[in-house]
């Protein structure tokens, strides 16, 4: 269970002593197997003081992929756990860079953080009086107004509103606008007629939800991270959906409904693309596909085909297809020696864990199986694995 932090945790580790403290507690494994030993060496130098110490160097150690500069941060688990990525938050605040902003569920302040960088003026406020002294200490020098709020109660005239409302109800996550913490539909009505970014759940359903504006879906290394709501004064003109894919290793690209998505109905090419996932949620794999020569594998599926994979993009050069039976797709796998085996599959209801251990290889060779519906029939290619 999460250790719950007091005012009197925030105000020792933002202490010259807690700092030090912190340093020593950094040097421990911390480990399951240490912890317990570590803990009772740490009580007898800090004494009350050593579970809280524990938990901040345990969340940094998490932090650290998610948060640039996390070593210095005070989190919590929940917090951590609903806080933006740092390169999701710098990307939204380019977006809005030369605005005042207004985060209206500003946490350990995580978007503030990039906010400040390019925005003249920019608010944090929460109800959580933990999570804001834990923003004051996290932006330091940073000029960010903090203040207690309700999200729903409307308190500066700031250009931009930002809200993350939480995607949890009764312990479990949900993808109810109408659950949400501030619901959805009451922060719309709160904010009517202001410019608005609302953070939320990629699985929402948009076309449901009546959205005047821009929805952008944004995935990370890979990952699909969030949903953004932009208000109509915040959109580009003729966009109501982008895919914005951002990496660690590469630079970022975007993709809206306003590109291109005429595409021809071919045979399977040479090879097999699965989009990213920003691309698949956000509705835009046909524009995806023209934008790099490709077509679909069915008009229903969200796999693509062609002649020549899309630069930095991962492909499975198809060396079989056939119709998706067991017993003569065992049997092709057992003559090509096959051994570690991916399994990809869209459009049918098969577990590729357990379809894995029915078909029961113990060959060498590594390869790839996509498992999808050409029509009405469910078909499988036998891919190299790159």
């Amino acid at each position: 269970m999460a250790y719950t932090f007091s005012r009197d945790d925030i105000a020792y580790l933002a202490s010259p002593a807690g700092a030090a403290a912190l340093a020593e507690v950094g040097d421990l494994a911390l480990t399951p197997a240490s912890l317990l030993k570590d803990l009772e060496r740490l009580r007898k130098s800090f004494g009350d003081h050593a579970p809280a110490l524990v938990e901040t160097v345990r969340l940094r150690r998490r932090a650290a992929a998610k948060l640039d500069g996390a070593g210095e941060w005070l989190l919590t688990d929940d917090a951590l756990q609903q806080a933006t990525p740092t390169a999701v938050a710098r990307h939204r605040a380019h977006r809005l860079a030369g605005r005042t902003v207004h985060d209206i569920t500003c946490s350990i302040g995580a978007e503030l953080a990039e906010l400040s960088r390019v925005c003249p003026a920019v608010i944090g406020s929460d109800l959580d009086d933990i999570r804001l002294a834990m923003a004051a200490h996290n932006l330091g020098a940073r000029k960010v107004l903090l203040a207690k709020a309700d999200a729903l109660v409307p308190c500066s005239s700031a250009d931009v509103v930002i809200a993350d409302p939480a995607r949890r109800a009764d312990g479990k996550r949900t993808h109810d606008p109408a659950k949400l913490q501030p619901p959805l539909p009451n922060l719309l009505t709160a904010y009517a007629g202001r410019d608005l970014a609302v953070k939320c759940a990629p699985g929402l359903d948009f076309d449901k939800l009546g959205w005047a504006g821009e929805v952008e879906v944004v995935s990370l290394d890979g990952a699909v991270r969030e949903a953004c709501l932009w208000s109509p004064g915040l959109a580009e003109a003729g966009v109501t959906r982008r895919a914005t894919v951002l990496s660690s290793t590469a630079d970022p690209w975007t993709l809206t409904d306003a590109d291109p998505d005429e595409i021809p109905e071919r045979e399977p090419g040479e090879w097999i693309i699965d989009p990213d996932g920003a691309v698949v949620r956000a509705g835009l794999v046909r524009h995806y596909a023209a934008k790099h020569g490709l077509w679909q594998l069915d008009p229903r599926i969200a796999y693509l085909t062609g002649d020549k994979v899309p630069e930095g993009v991962r492909g499975f050069r198809i060396l079989d297809r056939m119709e998706f039976r067991e017993k003569p797709l065992r049997a092709e796998l057992h003559r090509r020696d096959c051994g570690p085996l991916e399994i990809l599959a869209r459009g049918v209801d098969i577990d590729p864990d357990a379809l894995r251990n029915r078909l029961k290889l113990k060959g060498s060779q590594p390869h790839t199986l996509v498992v999808t519906r050409i029509g009405r029939t469910a078909t499988v290619f036998l891919c190299a694995t790159p």
